[in-house]
């Protein structure tokens, strides 16, 4: 295969990649699952609440990816779109380890509100923000040998909702998996003792998303 056939399958392993990276981060909401599980007494109740920590999680990546779906038609500022998108990568990251708590409102949302608490968390943390570098190489992969005309809005906005489905899956996954073992088997004290923070981590991680996707579009845009 050769490195252009490669890119689309690797970008896909992008997105599942980062769907277990979320899904392992306590702060996208699988303790919240958890406790649910435990007040209630009842598994049932743990894989309710990773409904709505799914579809919150769903739109605030769909929010951020419509405005470069609609973008992407003007074909000719396609790497103009993936650089600006790459720096606004690096800043998030950026404010995130200068800034690293969350905005006091996200604690005025009731736990009982977890397709809201999910969406505002995604936002706040940059979690379609990570997505949007990918999302962008998928939307030009398939349209790399076409210079006369870039792809179709539907095709963006198609692309847009599976990547986000395929992140919010893998990601959902990981987490009720995590949700159910520290239910079933290993306790909340296991979290509180053995867990490491991630915010740092996440930080970097959209800096080095960004530094590539940067990197890749400066080299390539002739």
């Amino acid at each position: 295969m050769s490195g252009t056939e490669w890119t689309p399958a690797l970008l896909w392993l992008a997105v599942i990649a980062s769907g277990l990276y979320h899904g392992i981060n306590p702060g996208m909401g699988w303790p919240l699952a958890v406790s649910a599980g435990l007040m209630q007494g009842s598994p049932r109740a743990l894989f309710a609440a990773l409904w709505p920590l799914s579809v919150g999680h769903l739109l605030a990546l769909l929010l951020m990816f419509l405005p470069f779906a609609m973008l992407l038609a003007i074909v000719q500022w396609q790497h103009p779109i993936q650089i600006a998108a790459g720096l606004l990568v690096i800043g998030f990251g950026v404010f995130r380890l200068l800034q690293p708590r969350h905005p006091r409102v996200l604690a005025r949302i009731r736990p009982t509100q977890l397709g809201l608490w999910s969406f505002a968390i995604a936002i706040a943390h940059g979690a379609g923000l990570m997505l949007v570098p990918i999302y962008l190489g998928l939307c030009a992969a398939p349209a790399s040998g076409q210079e006369m005309a870039g792809p179709p809005v539907e095709a963006n906005l198609a692309t847009a909702a599976l990547v986000a489905v395929v992140h919010v899956a893998a990601m959902i996954a990981t987490g009720g998996l995590l949700a159910w073992l520290v239910y079933r088997y290993l306790g909340l004290k296991f979290v509180s003792r053995s867990w490491f923070n991630l915010e740092a981590s996440w930080a970097v991680s959209l800096i080095l998303v960004g530094a590539v996707t940067l990197a890749f579009n400066l080299v390539t845009w002739r």
